[in-house]
């Protein structure tokens, strides 16, 4: 198994293709098969990388409170390990959010960037403020088992066969886990450091992703380099919605990096 200890706990990864490396970060209480559609089409002309986050998938998840700034450091620590200088950084939702803190955490390991349904914050408006607080609250007395199938139905809106994959998905987590790494995707914050993002950046937003819409105009006015496109017939798991379209964008982006 491509298991590497970093930062502390063991991380599962896969590697497909060869070329410019590109590195796919899966969303909360996702894991590394969100990214089957990109690998199946990309991989024949890069070299594609998907990971479990620390608490997802086969990643471990240590004891004790999950600290957000290891998400980046175990992304970075990927790299490390792969020997790979830089890579283009790819990743929805929670996964968009760890590549962005990357890019400016660590930016000579960062190519480009690609955000997909991507948050920068948990306190964007009163709305996110109060939001975010309840939902860690009533998370914690739901059933775990309800909280899959709410959002399995939530995900599969546009493409039903998602449910299946956010039900096997969840089936790899724990409650304590699951939890426990909310707390910390909870409390990544970005806004002030959405200027500090140096490289070329795509940003892709489902039309219908009403979860991470009202952030979408601020994230692409003050990252200055970054281009942005609405994916048609999508929700929040916006790349197996229209797979057709991400990968389509995902291509003329890389192109338009090795113009650069």
């Amino acid at each position: 198994m491509p298991v590497s200890r970093i930062n502390g706990t063991d991380i599962y990864y896969e590697v497909a293709g060869t070329g410019t490396p590109i590195v796919f970060t899966h969303g909360h209480s996702m894991y590394r098969k969100q990214w089957e559609p990109q690998v199946a089409a990309l991989s024949s002309r890069y070299q594609t990388i998907v990971w479990d986050v620390r608490g997802h998938g086969d990643s471990g998840l240590p004891p004790g409170e999950v600290d957000p700034e290891d998400f980046s450091r175990d992304l970075k620590g990927l790299l490390d390990h792969l020997e790979l200088r830089s890579a283009v950084l790819c990743g929805l939702s929670m996964g968009g959010h760890i590549s962005l803190q990357t890019a400016v955490r660590y930016p000579d390991y960062v190519q480009g960037l690609i955000l997909i349904g991507t948050p920068f914050t948990n306190t964007f408006n009163r709305f996110e403020r109060y939001a975010a607080p309840f939902s860690q609250f009533s998370l914690r007395y739901l059933p775990f088992g309800q909280t899959a199938k709410w959002t399995a139905s939530a995900m599969s809106s546009h493409n039903p066969s998602n449910r299946d994959f956010v039900l096997e998905s969840f089936g790899k987590m724990t409650k304590d886990g699951f939890l426990r790494h909310w707390s910390g995707n909870l409390r990544m914050e970005s806004r002030d450091d959405l200027h500090r993002v140096a490289c070329l950046t795509l940003i892709l937003h489902g039309e219908h992703d009403n979860m991470v819409g009202r952030q979408q105009p601020y994230l692409r006015e003050h990252i200055r380099r970054a281009v942005f496109h609405s994916i048609p017939n999508a929700h929040h798991l916006t790349n197996r919605d229209n797979p057709e379209a991400v990968n389509r964008h995902i291509e003329e982006f890389m192109m338009r990096l090795t113009q650069v």
